[in-house]
This record gives structure tokens, C-alpha cells and sequence, in this order.
């Protein structure tokens, strides 16, 4: 994790900071020292998530930009989607180098709705960080394409809903970050998926990413390549050929993880999984909680309700 980033947020929002906060190939959008809105280039931007969900028109999104939200704020799932993109965006902001760069700017209008505290997001980064395992790392998720096995070695290998769909989208060209902006899903769910998939030999592990595309790269930490032998051509002719041994990463030994679900949550569908969406809506809304109005509920189809498990259990 980035130390001079968590930094940075942890003293803007101590002192009440208003404005944007600029790292790596991301922002944040802080409000009287809150987080209202993180962005980052390797995760899908809020807009596409509330338009996958249902919840506003790409011209009602666009209107709430230009400063006339309407009755977009009033929705619920609002609420939830702005917090699951703001973890999701800064988790791989976090994880990269990058001197942070802070510039006082205009309150980002969904502050009234997504209002979270930096040590709050750091922490919750810091957990997500200290549960990675298997050969994905964070930096991975735009490098490397998915490539699921030719052959499966089990006979029988139970997937949850989330986990399905990112297997049916792996086709051996796009990356994590590419099937989740196809699919409409956070980046972080997908990358904890394709972990879970590797882990039961149904995803490959992740090819090594060539020393010289690596250290073209900016924000990377790389360590030196190996010296360079010298060695001689049919015709004597002196060339530089240097020594390397690719490494490839450990295969984690396959575990039953039927019905996997992250820590702490158990299986929620149909109308629970409704509840708790309205549930955390309501906590994150805080102090407006006196203002809330719930819209009224309408019959969600089975597509909808396992996208919005696969996000409710990214905030477990």
C-alpha cells in the first residue's frame, strides 16, 4: 500500500479538505473531508454501474454531472453502488506508487449520498490487501488475459453466480479489468473470482509479465535484470544474450470451495438480498438519514438480484 497516498488522505481528512486529490491513474474527490468519489483507469467508473443496475439513464447521469441530479440521489442503490466503486477504485489506487498530488476544487455533487472517512477507506483497503492470495496480484488485472484450463481435473466443482459469469467471460484475450467493464462488475470482485477459479484449477495462473514491457511501465518497482553473458554467433560475431530463468507462480493446492462465499457473509438471494441493499443504504446515508424517502421496491429479475449479491458481498 502506498504510505505517502494513505497519508495524504488521512491528513486531508483531518483537516476538513475540500477538493481532488490526483494519484497514478486516479482521483479523489474529498468534501469537507470526506471521500464522496474515487475514479481510477483500471476499474469501471460508477456511470456504467448504475446504468447496468438500472438505477438512472446514461442522460440522467449526465445531467447529474451538469449539476441537475433530480430525484437520482433519493434512490437507494444509489447509495450503495457509489460506496462499492469508491472501494473498488481506491483498493488499486492504494496498492500502486505515486506521489499524490492535492488541488482545492468544487464539492462533487454526490457528497449528499456517498460520504466516507479516509481512515474508514484505508482500513477496508488494508483488509482487502492482507486477504490476497494466489499468483493474482492488484497490478495484474489490466496485464494479463484470462485463460480458462482446457481440462478440468475434477469431477464435480460448485461455482456461485458471480463466479460463473466470470468463467463464461474468460476467453483467453481479455484481461480482469476488460471482463469487468463488459460484465458491468466492480474490478475487485472480478479479480477475488478469478483468484477463487484459480485456486480450483478452472482459471490458469497468470503468465509472467516480460522484464522489458514491466519496465516500460511507470509506478512500477522492479528489481535489476540479470547481467547480460556474451556469446558468440556461428561466425564468431560477439552478442548479448542475457540469462534468465522465468518464474512461474506456485499453484495454490485445490481446495473444495463449494458455495464460496467472503468472509462473513452467507448465501443471500431473492428478497434478502433486497433487504440488505436497502439496509446499508440507509447506513451509509448517515446524517440524511432523517431526509431519506425509500422508493418503492419492484420485482427484480434472477440477472439482477446475482449482480447485486456479488456487490453486497464485496462490502462484507
Amino acid at each position: 500500500m502506498s504510505a505517502a497516498l494513505a497519508q495524504a488522505l488521512h491528513r486531508l481528512g483531518e483537516e476538513g479538505s475540500t477538493g481532488v486529490l490526483r494519484a497514478g491513474d486516479g482521483e479523489f474527490h474529498l468534501v469537507r473531508g470526506a471521500v464522496a468519489s474515487v475514479g481510477c483507469g483500471r476499474t469501471i467508473g460508477l456511470d456504467r454501474l448504475v446504468v447496468e443496475a438500472g438505477v438512472a439513464t446514461a442522460e440522467d447521469w449526465r445531467r447529474a454531472g451538469a449539476g441537475d441530479p433530480g430525484p437520482l440521489l433519493d434512490r437507494p442503490r444509489l447509495e450503495t453502488l457509489a460506496v462499492l466503486s469508491v472501494f473498488d477504485a481506491a483498493y488499486f489506487l492504494l496498492a500502486s506508487a505515486g506521489e499524490p498530488e492535492f488541488r482545492p476544487a468544487p464539492e462533487h455533487w454526490l457528497a449528499p449520498v456517498c460520504h466516507i472517512a479516509p481512515r474508514a477507506l484505508v482500513h477496508e483497503c488494508e483488509r482487502r490487501t492482507d486477504n490476497d492470495h494466489g499468483p493474482w496480484s492488484a497490478d495484474l488485472v489490466t496485464e494479463v488475459a484470462v485463460v480458462p484450463v482446457r481440462r478440468v481435473e475434477r469431477n464435480r466443482v460448485v461455482l456461485t453466480g458471480s463466479q460463473a459469469e466470470v468463467l463464461a467471460a474468460a476467453d483467453t484475450r481479455r484481461s480482469i479489468a476488460d471482463i469487468a467493464r463488459d460484465l458491468g462488475r466492480t474490478t475487485y470482485g472480478c479479480l477475488v473470482a478469478v483468484r477463487d477459479l484459480t485456486t480450483v484449477g478452472l482459471i490458469e495462473p497468470p503468465a509472467p509479465v516480460p522484464m522489458a514491457e514491466a519496465a516500460q511501465r511507470p509506478g512500477r518497482h522492479l528489481a535489476l535484470a540479470p547481467e547480460p553473458v556474451e556469446a558468440t554467433t556461428e561466425h564468431g560475431v560477439p552478442q548479448s544474450m542475457p540469462v534468465t530463468t522465468p518464474v512461474l507462480p506456485r499453484r495454490i493446492p485445490s481446495a473444495s470451495v463449494g458455495g464460496f462465499h467472503p468472509r462473513g457473509t452467507g448465501e443471500r438471494t431473492g428478497r434478502h438480498a433486497v433487504d440488505e441493499e436497502a439496509t446499508a443504504s440507509v447506513h451509509y446515508r448517515g446524517t440524511h438519514s432523517s431526509a431519506y424517502q425509500p422508493e418503492r421496491w419492484k420485482q427484480l429479475d434472477r440477472e439482477t438480484l446475482v449482480r447485486l449479491k456479488a456487490a453486497l458481498e464485496e462490502l462484507a
